[in-house]
Order: structure tokens, then C-alpha cells, then sequence
């Protein structure tokens, strides 16, 4: 990821803009993901659990 300099721009906008460029491309959530291998049955055995726990909040906020 890179971010180039515009004329007369100081360095907290040039940082601001570096940061809001890596959080929309999701750079830093795909690397934590790929840190540590998981499984394909791990994968689907944690979607599972948030649907779960997602079903649960839902239906207790009705």
C-alpha cells in the first residue's frame, strides 16, 4: 500500500489518508485471518456458531 505526496500536503494528511486506504482495501483483517491456518471444517464450524449467536441476539431484541 502507498500514498503519494501532494504538493504542499503535510504529514498528518498524507498518514490519514495511508490509514483510511489500508482500512477500505482490508489489508489488516485479511492478515490476521491468514496468521494461523484454520481448517475449511473449522471455517464453517465457526460461521456456524455466530449465525447461532447472531439468531439468539435477534430473536431476544424482539
Amino acid at each position: 500500500m502507498s500514498v503519494e505526496l501532494r504538493a504542499g500536503e503535510s504529514q498528518e494528511s498524507i498518514l490519514r489518508r495511508f490509514r483510511k486506504s489500508v482500512m477500505e482495501s482490508r489489508i489488516i483483517p485479511l492478515s490476521r485471518n491468514k496468521r494461523w491456518f484454520t481448517s475449511k471444517s473449522e471455517v464453517r464450524r465457526i460461521k456456524k456458531q455466530k449465525a447461532i449467536r447472531k439468531a439468539k441476539l435477534t430473536t431476544m431484541a424482539e
